[in-house]
C-alpha cells in the first residue's frame, strides 16, 4: 500500500523559510514524478513545483519561482519543498502528490496516482 507522508509545516512570518518534506511508503520512488500542490480554503488546490523522474528536471508555479526548490532524494524516498522569502498568500495545506512515469505533475494533475494528507503552512504578515 503506497503512502505519502508529508511533515515540515509550521507557522512563520512573511520574509521567513522553512523546508517541506514527503516520504514515500510501500512504493519505488524513483519511478514516479513528484509534486507539491496547496489549497487554502474556498480556493481549488493549485500546483506549486513538480520534479520528474529525472531528478534535473524541475517545474515551477509562477508564483514561488526564484523563491521555491523542489528535490527529491531517491535514496530515502523524500521529495523535498525548500521555501524562501515566505509570504502570506503562500498560506495553506501542502499536498505531496506521485504520479507513476516520467511527466510534468503540474500540467497534467491527472496522472497523479497518489497524495498524501497534507501539512499546514501558515505566514503570518
Amino acid at each position: 500500500q503506497v503512502e505519502l507522508e508529508e511533515y515540515g509545516g509550521d507557522s512563520v512570518q512573511a520574509g521567513g523559510s522553512l523546508r517541506l518534506g514527503c516520504q514515500g511508503f510501500g512504493m519505488v520512488f524513483s519511478r514516479y514524478s513528484m509534486g507539491w500542490f496547496r489549497q487554502t480554503p474556498g480556493k481549488e488546490r493549485e500546483g506549486v513545483a513538480s520534479i520528474r523522474t529525472n531528478a534535473g528536471l524541475t517545474q515551477y508555479a509562477d508564483s514561488v519561482k526564484g523563491r521555491f526548490t523542489i528535490s527529491r532524494d531517491d535514496a530515502k524516498n523524500t521529495l523535498y519543498l525548500e521555501m524562501n522569502s515566505l509570504k502570506p498568500e503562500d498560506t495553506g495545506m501542502y499536498y505531496c502528490a506521485a504520479g507513476l512515469g516520467d511527466w510534468w505533475l503540474l500540467e497534467r494533475p491527472s496522472y497523479i496516482n497518489y497524495w498524501g494528507q497534507g501539512t499546514q503552512v501558515p505566514v503570518s504578515s
